[in-house]
C-alpha cells in the first residue's frame, strides 16, 4: 500500500474527531484566548502594583512572569480538560518528561538557581559598577539566567549567573574613584603645585564634591616628586574625567612654570685616554 493509502485512515480519524469534538475544541479554544487575555491583564496589573512599593526591578519581572504563566498554566490545564484529553495521564507523561528535561539542562538550572540566588539576596543592583570573574563593567540587565554588563568601551559582558555566585566580588556602586598621578620637579614649591590641582579638581563638574578628592605626596622619585591625585566620579564620568583632570593640569602647570620632569640620566666618563 502507498504512502497516500496508509495516511489516509489518519486524516480520516482526525477529521473525525474534529467534527465530533468541534463543540469542545472551540471551546478549549475561547478558554485559552481568555486565559491569554487575563494573563496579561494580571501581569500589568501585578506589575503596577510592584512598581509603588519600590521593588527591584529583577525581583518585578520576575513576580509579573510568574503570575502571567500561573494563570495561562491555569486557563491551559482547563482548556486541554474541556478538550476532552485526561488531565491526569497528561500530568504523568509532564512530570517523567520533566525529570528528563531536568536532567538535559542541568547548566541552565543552575544558571536560574544562582539568578534567584542573585535576585532575592541582591549582592549588587541595576546601575552599579562591579568586577567579578575577571570582567568588569556596569549593570545593565539582572535575568534569571545571565547577569549583562556595560563595559567602558560600550561593549556588553553576558555572565552565565552560576560564575557569580559564590565569586568574590567587587561592587564599586554608583561612583569610582580615580587614580591619577603627576611629576614634578625637585625645586617646585610643592604647597602651590597641591593648590593648582586642588583647584582644577574643584573647577570639574564631574568630580564630585563628597567624598572629598585625596591629594598629597605619594612618591620621591628619580627625577621628580609624584603627587597622587584620586578625585571620585559617577561611573559614566570615569573615562572623560581622566582626560579633562590630565589636560587641566597640564595647562596649569604650564601657565604657572611649573616643570614636569622627564626620566634623566647622567653620565660621566672615567679613565678617559691622556691627550
Amino acid at each position: 500500500m502507498n504512502k497516500t493509502g496508509n495516511a489516509a485512515p489518519w486524516q480520516d480519524k482526525l477529521i473525525e474527531y474534529v467534527i465530533s469534538h468541534s463543540g469542545a475544541l472551540i471551546s478549549a479554544l475561547v478558554v485559552v484566548v481568555i486565559g491569554f487575555i487575563v494573563a496579561r491583564w494580571i501581569g500589568k496589573l501585578t506589575d503596577r502594583w510592584l512598581t509603588s512599593k519600590a521593588m527591584e526591578p529583577p525581583v518585578r519581572m520576575l513576580l509579573v512572569r510568574i503570575a502571567r504563566l500561573l494563570v495561562f498554566g491555569m486557563a491551559l490545564v482547563v482548556a486541554l480538560g474541556t478538550a476532552g484529553v485526561d488531565i491526569m495521564a497528561l500530568v504523568t507523561v509532564t512530570g517523567v518528561a520533566g525529570i528528563g528535561i531536568g536532567l538535559a539542562m542541568q547548566g541552565v538550572l543552575s544558571n536560574i538557581m544562582a539568578g534567584l540566588t542573585i535576585i532575592f539576596t541582591k549582592p549588587f543592583r541595576f546601575g552599579e559598577y562591579i568586577e567579578i570573574a575577571g570582567v568588569q563593567g556596569q549593570v545593565t540587565s539582572i535575568e534569571l539566567v545571565s547577569t549583562t554588563l556595560l563595559h567602558a568601551d560600550h561593549s556588553q559582558v553576558i555572565i552565565p549567573n552560576r560564575k557569580i555566585v559564590g565569586e568574590i566580588l567587587h561592587n564599586y556602586g554608583h561612583i569610582r574613584q580615580l587614580d591619577l598621578s603627576v611629576g614634578v620637579a625637585y625645586n617646585t614649591n610643592i604647597s602651590g603645585a597641591l593648590v593648582i590641582v586642588r583647584g582644577v579638581l574643584t573647577r570639574n563638574s564631574r568630580v564630585l564634591k563628597e567624598p572629598a578628592p585625596v591629594v598629597g605626596v605619594t612618591m620621591l622619585a628619580d627625577s621628580s616628586i609624584n603627587v597622587a591625585i584620586k578625585p571620585w566620579t559617577a561611573v559614566a564620568d570615569y573615562g572623560p574625567a581622566q582626560a579633562e583632570i590630565y589636560q587641566a593640569i597640564v595647562e596649569q602647570f604650564r601657565a604657572n612654570k611649573i616643570e614636569i620632569p622627564f626620566p634623566q640620566r647622567e653620565v660621566r666618563m672615567l679613565g678617559g685616554a691622556a691627550s
